[in-house]
């Protein structure tokens, strides 16, 4: 069997598809999987982990983008037709899968050009622009999150696959009320420089609380790394930060409590492993997607969400410090996100799908 996965630009994306990847792998002897992505470092980097079949196609977006940008990419979508078409019939794939960003339309298109099964995967509560054009033409459309507004009889409400070695970890996690507390801090793949500042600042405060006894992890992406960790050092605070960490596993394991942006594909790991979050949605994020995202689980009663526009060091500490006060709260939270977790997205899915290829 051959599928084929397309989709990247960002780790929401990525390991979605991953995920899905390697379930096929596990499920079915000798499955080859190919990755048509983009060009991008992050997209590189991240699959040359896997064995995986690579391949990149020439096309742009359109969202969020100039009048001339626009245009260009419009003109250049047949050409990224034909070129997925070519890479498509040379592999041979008996699926096609769309996990977003802009590379999904060109290849998906191909695909159902030559009559191949497709499918989509929407990880967020707001479609992208990607999947909203493609969706009244795949076979099948995967929604993580209740409400998505695809054509109800091809959408299947399944979550959002989670790679496997944080399924294992969710297996294994427990809620300790220990001392000292750990805070995860999450950027999503690239960093995020307002909440680097914004937990400066509140550390800077809580190292005034003298009964409370926190260990930080902080994952600043690149540009932000040596300031934070030399704010850090100058405050007096121990952090163990880095621009990046691979091993998300390991460091869910450790986490009691996890500060981050509302990316789909962070949050259902969080729900998975049972984590409560204090969310700070991206507040550029496309039709304001993140807050969405992160309302369904504030609803849920497993994370508090706050605008970035509302807040400030003082109140960040202010919102660490009661959590962590209250070890009943937080672990009602921990329970709450828990119930929100689908870990077994990737079986739901990978079901459909073989039905489709057969």
């Amino acid at each position: 069997m051959r599928v084929l996965i397309t989709g990247g630009g960002t780790g929401g994306h990525l390991f979605p598809g991953i995920a899905l990847a390697t379930g096929l792998q596990q499920r079915i002897a000798g499955c080859e999987v190919m990755f048509i992505g983009t060009k991008r470092q992050l997209d590189r980097e991240t699959l040359a982990e896997f064995d995986f079949k690579r391949e990149s196609i020439s096309c742009m977006g359109l969202k969020g983008m100039g009048l001339i940008h626009r245009l260009k990419s419009l003109a250049g979508l047949p050409g990224a037709v034909l070129e997925a078409r070519r890479v498509i019939k040379k592999f041979g794939p008996d699926l096609v899968f769309g996990v977003g960003g802009y590379v999904t339309g060109p290849v998906l298109l191909a695909a159902k050009l030559l009559s191949i099964p497709t499918c989509i995967h929407e990880q967020n509560s707001v479609p992208g622009l990607a999947n909203r054009m493609i969706s009244r033409f795949v076979d099948r459309a995967f929604i993580s999150i209740p409400g998505v507004s695809f054509p109800a009889k091809k959408t299947v409400v399944a979550g959002n696959p989670v790679r496997e070695e944080i399924l294992t970890a969710a297996e294994e996690k427990e809620f300790n009320n220990k001392d000292p507390f750990t805070i995860l801090v999450l950027g999503g793949s690239l960093g995020a420089h307002r909440i680097n500042l914004l937990m400066l600042e509140a550390m800077a405060i809580l190292q005034g609380e003298k009964d409370l006894s926190i260990k930080l992890v902080h994952q600043t992406g690149t540009a932000d790394e040596d300031r934070i960790r030399g704010g850090y050092a100058v405050a007096g605070i121990e952090a163990e930060v880095a621009p990046f960490f691979k091993d998300m596993a390991a460091l869910y394991r450790r986490a009691d409590l996890v500060v981050a942006r509302a990316g789909a594909t962070t949050l259902a790991e969080l729900s998975v492993m049972g984590l409560p979050a204090l969310l700070i949605p991206y507040p550029y994020a496309a039709d304001d997607h993140q807050a969405k995202n992160g309302r369904y689980y504030v609803e849920g009663g497993g994370a508090r969400m706050y605008r970035e526009s509302e807040l400030d060091g003082q109140l960040l500490a202010s919102s660490i410090s009661e959590l962590l006060r209250n070890s009943g709260e937080l672990h009602s939270m921990a329970m709450k996100m828990k119930k929100m977790g689908r870990p077994d997205a990737t079986r739901l899915i990978l079901d459909d799908c073989l039905k489709l290829i057969r």
